[in-house]
């Protein structure tokens, strides 16, 4: 089983962005995402952005995991 939690983009520098996960900021590599952009939500796995998710998602998520 997979874990993946959604994450907001706050700054990207190359492949390397700073994401915030309920108030907790973490550097992440967004080489799999096609231009990431600051502001959106990605799923974030093992230190690597794999999926764009929206807003919407992302806050239903992290309620239903209790993390939000």
């Amino acid at each position: 089983m997979c874990l993946a939690v959604p994450a907001m983009i706050t700054q990207i520098n190359g492949d390397m962005a700073t994401v915030e996960i309920t108030g907790v900021s973490r550097e992440i590599n967004v080489c799999l995402i096609e231009n990431p952009q600051v502001g959106e939500y990605v799923l974030l796995h093992a230190g690597f952005a794999i999926n764009r998710v929206n807003e919407e998602i992302a806050k239903e998520i992290q309620g239903l995991e209790g993390i939000g």
